[in-house]
């Protein structure tokens, strides 16, 4: 109960004062702006990944992954090949496909790009889904078993990016990580 009910309780009857007004316009002009925006920056935003989704079997995703690690190991001069934390490192061709593979509880392998050349990026799953995270700029993707999702990607400043799982898929997920090393 209230110490000094109002005289008459249709609120929603009562006149508005000009500030509240004024306040209310302006939160209904700046929606739908944004309504509007959400809208053309789909198009003139230049932030829109790729759609481009392949259906295949996670087995001979692992596969194509396995080959092009393989062929595109980067060697020391000693003629060993390069691991981090007993993750290969691969340096493909400036502007060729690259493919990585997100599986319990890793991003596979590790990449070394070369800045400002284009690379098809192919990514999937081997088991769950995962989220791939590229930090510090902002692609988000979820990855699924099953399909193969295609994206260009130019890295335009040199340094390492780390790639996180922002997908729950199971006890270790807190650990899931890769890396993307971009060089001159």
């Amino acid at each position: 109960m209230a110490l000094n009910p109002p005289s008459n309780r249709l609120w929603w009857k009562e006149p508005i004062h000009g500030i509240e007004l004024a306040w209310i316009i302006i939160a209904f002009l700046w929606g739908l702006f944004m309504f509007f925006f959400m809208i053309a920056w789909h198009f003139i935003g230049d932030q829109n990944l790729s759609t481009e989704t392949y259906r295949l079997q996670p087995e001979a995703f692992v596969e194509k992954v396995e080959a092009f690690a393989e062929e595109y190991q980067l060697m020391d001069e000693n003629g060993e090949p390069v691991e981090i934390d007993g993750v290969p490192v691969i340096s493909p061709p400036a502007g060729g496909d690259v493919y990585m593979l997100g599986r319990l509880w890793e991003w596979w392998p590790i990449l070394e790009l070369k800045k400002d050349q284009s690379y098809r990026f192919h990514l999937s799953s081997a088991d769950w889904q995962h989220g791939f995270s590229l930090q510090p700029v902002n692609i988000n993707l979820s990855v699924h078993p099953g399909l193969e999702h295609v994206l260009t990607l130019t890295p335009t400043e040199t340094g390492d990016y780390g790639i996180v799982c922002n997908e729950y898929c199971g006890i270790g997920h807190h650990n899931m990580s890769g890396l993307i090393r971009v060089i001159e």
